[in-house]
């Protein structure tokens, strides 16, 4: 049992998401923890103390001034005699008062008092977990050293809502908790990771992409939460799903992933395997654009260059100690890579051919070379997992 004498605060929020609660409770024992839950006035609604008494095996706290706790200051000691606290659900009111330091229930005095590590499992309304707000929270939280899981993407209890901000699976929450509680090499490291392509939209219909599937940039994330690192992945559009243990950021374009890198900010490293669009259109048509019957012209499209993720995060006044980048090239391997590896300020280029004929692009397997100031080391062909599974040992060599 991986979780054995290690012992779990759960703190329970007030949403639908409360019930998965339950199903995380006995996930976490099935691990060998012992877990202690403290329930809001809100999530009572929706769950009985009594149920998740019984399958905690252990008195469920709900009141600040309780008479029989408080006399040893009870919600200090319940912040203190856990090894993490994992709120579950994190509602937008729960992350409001704990970026702001508020204290006016059990739940946010044991949460303001604690010097363990915490980790939110958010679920609200998307709009709710999209607005400016909660954003700003998060970004505090994270900026405070709080780690989150989720949200994911999917239906809603309301009829007919759907997107970011359903709570992450038990199962899910769980391997964050082995990953924040591990004892890999990466364990206590944060670390930003980029996958897939960017769509940079032409008009409502239309878009300027790439070929990049996010196999290997997922396959990175997975592999680096392993070994314990707690991740960050920001993806582009892709066909997978998230990781599991992992916290996944959707994004569409370049700015939207360069936003939501600098927002992950500050990390111990950061890997960027993103195949960023270099350019977009200046302006992008409200509408779709029609071909006009008779005329043989297309349209002309004045193209931007986009942000580079890669050299701002590279020379960033909060550069991660480690940064890598990946060179995706169709000629010149070696040269075009150190050329990147010199001009962005990464600390390693993976420069990989990409050419047409070797199926890298949307396909299984990658063979790559490691660019650093050290000189280049080329690996053999192998599949992107084995790849991910060797760079993830390689970063974590170089942070320790």
């Amino acid at each position: 049992m991986k979780l054995a004498s290690r012992k779990v605060l759960l703190v329970i929020g007030g949403g639908i998401a409360a019930y998965k609660s339950l199903e995380l409770i006995r996930r976490l024992r099935d691990e060998g923890a012992a877990v202690r839950c403290v329930m809001t006035a809100a999530a009572q609604h929706f769950l009985t103390p009594l149920s998740v008494g019984t399958l905690s095996a252990d008195r469920v706290f709900t009141d600040l001034f309780d008479r029989n706790d408080e006399h040893d200051v009870g919600h200090i000691r319940l912040s203190r005699e856990a090894d993490l606290i994992v709120v579950a659900p994190a509602t937008a009111d729960l992350m409001s008062k704990l970026a702001h330091g508020a204290a006016s229930d059990l739940a946010s005095a044991v949460l303001l008092a604690t010097d363990k590590p915490v980790l939110l499992a958010p679920a609200m309304n998307p709009r709710m977990w999209n607005h400016p707000a909660t954003q700003r929270n998060r970004a505090t939280l994270l900026a405070d050293g709080i780690s989150f899981v989720g949200p994911n993407r999917g239906e809603m209890a309301e009829a007919g809502e759907a997107g970011e901000g359903r709570m992450a699976e038990p199962a899910e929450i769980v391997a964050a908790v082995l990953a924040r509680l591990g004892t890999g090499p990466l364990a206590g490291k944060r670390i930003i990771v980029t996958s897939g392509p960017t769509h940079e939209p032409i008009d409502p219909v239309r878009y300027i992409a790439n070929r990049s599937s996010g196999k290997q940039g997922h396959a990175i994330a997975a592999a680096l939460a392993r070994l314990g690192a707690e991740v960050r992945l920001v993806t582009g559009p892709v066909a997978l799903p998230d990781p599991v243990g992992v916290g996944t950021t959707h994004v569409e374009t370049a700015a939207q992933m360069l936003a939501a890198v600098e927002r992950a900010l500050p990390a111990d490293a950061a890997v960027f395997v993103a195949a960023v669009a270099d350019w977009r259109v200046a302006e992008a048509a409200a509408e779709k654009i029609k071909k006009v019957p008779g005329t043989a012209s297309a349209p002309v499209l004045h193209m931007v260059e986009n942000p580079d993720i890669l050299a701002t995060v590279g020379h960033h006044v909060r550069r991660p100690r480690l940064v890598v980048g990946f060179a995706a090239e169709t000629q010149d391997l070696l040269a075009n890579g150190t050329r990147k590896l010199e001009r962005k300020g990464a600390d390693i280029i993976v420069a990989n051919d990409v050419s047409k004929g070797t199926g890298v692009m949307g396909g299984e397997r990658n063979r790559v070379t490691i660019l650093s100031a050290g000189g280049a080391e080329e690996w053999p062909e192998m599949s992107k997992s084995e790849v991910a599974t060797r760079l993830a040992r390689l970063i974590a060599d170089r942070l320790a």
